[in-house]
């Protein structure tokens, strides 16, 4: 078992920003198109993180045209450039699923850090 933990430790980003359920936060997601690569931000609410290691991921929701969006991404992929925390959150769960019953700003809503 000693070799695959140390394989997973050879997989994980050493330079990951904390950040925390109920935060909002900038993605910077390195996207293929073609022959070219380029830099997508996907900007939303982070309403859940699962696993712990290397599978370690998170849930970004944002509203898009009126429309909910949802999106996972693995902590420790190559694909994310950066993840910049806009603003910190104060929340009381550690999964948001109940913002996706909501419209509109309130869907949201989350108190701010002090």
């Amino acid at each position: 078992m000693d070799i695959i933990r140390k394989i997973e430790q050879e997989q994980m980003k050493q330079d990951v920003t904390p950040f925390n359920v109920g935060d909002s936060v900038k993605v910077h997601c390195r996207v293929v198109e073609g022959g070219k690569e380029r830099i997508q931000i996907f900007e939303g609410l982070v309403i859940a993180r699962a696993g712990s290691g290397v599978n370690a991921g998170f849930t970004v929701r944002k509203i898009s045209y009126g429309e909910g969006v949802e999106r996972v991404f693995p902590v420790h992929t190559p694909r994310i450039a950066k993840i910049e925390v806009v603003r910190s959150g104060k929340v009381r769960r550690a999964k948001l699923h109940y913002l996706r019953t909501r419209v509109g700003k309130r869907a949201l809503l989350v108190k701010a850090a002090n």
